[in-house]
């Protein structure tokens, strides 16, 4: 297994079976163009993608920089493999050498997979909190 950063919508297209739906060309092209924003791809030995995380630097002007682990998926196949673990942690290196201060996620708690990958990975739960969202479609 190789994890390479992505760069390029087709590579992008190639893996869009790891994504929730089909990527979109201006949504893909606008996420690749941003510095800040991070897709890490896991190939296997037959250069097949077989997970992709993506990640999100954000800054605030009395916090400084982290990144925010936006969405992990690894195929069915290649599952309970360490794939998503392996993903989390290159994504961690590049915040690390990007100069963020920490990198963090948030799941369902009822998510076991999730949560197990995030652990594994060397992620510590600090607390509950209640997610609040807005739909602005």
């Amino acid at each position: 297994m190789r994890i390479e950063r992505v760069t390029a919508a087709a590579e992008v297209h190639r893996a869009a079976d790891l994504f929730d739906a089909p990527p979109l060309e201006g949504a893909t092209q606008r996420f690749l163009d941003d510095p800040t924003h991070h897709l890490l791809l896991a190939y296997d030995d037959g250069d097949r993608p077989v997970g992709m995380i993506t990640g999100v630097e954000t800054t605030h002007p009395d916090k400084g920089t982290e990144m925010l682990v936006y969405e992990l998926g690894v195929a069915p196949v290649a599952r309970l493999q360490g794939i998503g673990a392996a993903l989390v942690e290159a994504l961690a290196a590049l915040a690390k050498a990007n100069g963020c201060y920490g990198m963090w996620v948030a799941t369902e708690s009822d998510n076991k997979a999730a949560l197990a990958t995030y652990r594994r990975a060397g992620a510590c739960e600090e607390m509950t909190f209640t997610l609040l969202s807005w739909d602005l479609s």
